[in-house]
């Protein structure tokens, strides 16, 4: 019993040292192997390897995939005209030598992301400060970008120490001003707003008093010109109807007599509650004594 114990005890303690030996590189990985702490190898193809158990050799993994890098830093940066602007940026970058990267940076992604923010953030800050604000909005901006990218790089492949990185892109995502200047740069637009507006409603104005009056003018024109010609039809009327009259009353004095004798009455009596005082005697009622006016 105590044979077979011993026996199965070995053999765990064999299994536990063989899978110790083993490790596992992911393609998304560069596996480097440490021994007493001084790098030993360095695995950049996927699969299975071997190592020497620990405390001989130990195995960490580093990303190799391309990374991002945000920009966290809110400080504003001045500009050629000595204005404050904010700048969020970001950057591509991937481990390219693993052994420099350990050496000169960090065993992580983090050490090199924490550099390289600072290598960036310093490279904007002066390029910034020789371009204006339209410049870094838009004539510039992609020399602006080409220019920190190009610093950058420099800074990660010193001849002394690399870094044992490669920047692939350096982009800017906003350009703002800080919130110091951001309410009068506002209120300075919406003044100018403004103006334009209370400018464009003033020429509208004028415009729309030219139209009124030049349409004004043609309805005088066209009223007086209207009245001119009924004036004058009404006088051809007139004067045809008084022609038409004159000639029917050439014909017949008395019953022109009669006729105009009845408008005068028609005239006079218009209205129920009309009175008239008036003598009999008078020429006025000449037409109902007539005796001709029964025949």
């Amino acid at each position: 019993m105590n044979k077979l114990g011993f026996i199965l005890t070995s053999f765990l303690v064999a299994l536990a040292i063989a899978s110790s030996m083993l490790f596992v590189v992911d393609q998304r990985q560069f596996g480097v192997v440490f021994q007493l702490g001084q790098i030993k190898q360095v695995v950049t193809e996927p699969g299975l390897n071997f190592k020497l158990p620990p405390p001989f050799q130990n195995v960490s993994y580093i990303d190799k995939r391309l990374l991002t890098l945000e920009s966290t830093d809110t400080e504003p940066s001045l500009t050629a005209e000595k204005q404050r602007v904010v700048i969020d940026w970001y950057v591509r970058w991937r481990i390219s030598e693993p052994q420099e990267y350990i050496r000169n940076v960090g065993v992580n992604e983090r050490a090199g992301a924490l550099q390289l923010n600072r290598v960036v953030r310093n490279s904007f800050q002066q390029e910034v400060n020789k371009r204006t604000v339209n410049e870094l909005l838009s004539t510039r901006r992609e020399d602006l970008m080409a220019d920190v990218k190009r610093e950058v790089l420099e800074a990660v492949r010193g001849a002394e120490k690399p870094w044992g990185m490669d920047v692939v892109d350096v982009r800017i995502t906003r350009v703002d001003y800080a919130e110091s200047i951001t309410a009068s740069v506002y209120q300075r637009m919406e003044a100018e707003r403004k103006r334009v507006a209370n400018e464009l409603r003033s020429t509208g104005f004028a415009e729309g008093e030219k139209i009124r009056a030049d349409a004004d003018r043609q309805r005088e024109v066209i009223v007086s010109e209207a009245y001119r010609d009924a004036q004058r039809i009404k006088g051809e009327g007139d004067a045809k109807a008084a022609a038409s009259f004159s000639e029917a009353f050439g014909r017949d004095p008395a019953f022109a007599q009669f006729y105009r004798s009845l408008d005068a009455y028609r005239a006079s009596f218009a209205g129920k509650s009309d009175v008239m005082v008036v003598d009999p005697s008078s020429d006025f009622f000449k037409a109902l004594r007539s005796s001709n006016v029964a025949k």
